[in-house]
């Protein structure tokens, strides 16, 4: 979607999702970020590991395999399972950026997310469809 001209305005309808790669190509600190969600279990148990480790994810509805990162898998898949990982008490940025992750990053849209972490809609589709791209949410 870089680099293209984009034809329509982004409302309170569209939906938005993690862009993973576009996130990676775009911060160096993506990893440390990444990190910073693991459950404490993970945190110690994956303290040693490689940033760059690599292991296959099957998607369960579509049977897609598909590569990731380790620490990207354990968060989609168990970190951010545990009930206090979706937290309205933190910055809303993290607080949406917790939700993608725990719902397996489906896009969703600013009203859904307004329901979810108890902040105004319209006030996540500015700070979503400002110049400057957080965590790679952008819309889909």
């Amino acid at each position: 979607m870089e680099g293209r001209f984009r034809l329509t305005k982004p409302t309170l309808e569209t939906k938005f999702r993690i862009d993973f790669d576009w996130w990676k190509s775009h911060d160096r600190d993506w990893m440390v970020y990444m990190r910073s969600f693991l459950c404490s279990h993970h945190s110690e148990v994956l303290q040693n590991i490689q940033d760059d480790e690599k292991i296959d994810h099957v998607d369960m509805e579509t049977a897609e395999v598909k590569t990731v990162e380790a620490i990207e898998y354990i968060l989609l898949n168990h970190c951010s399972k545990q009930d206090d990982f979706v937290s309205q008490s933190g910055a809303m940025v993290d607080s949406v950026f917790r939700i993608f992750l725990a719902n397996g990053n489906k896009p969703l849209n600013c009203g859904e997310l307004s329901v979810i972490i108890q902040k105004p809609a319209d006030l996540i589709l500015r700070t979503f469809t400002s110049s400057q791209v957080y965590k790679g949410i952008r819309p889909v």
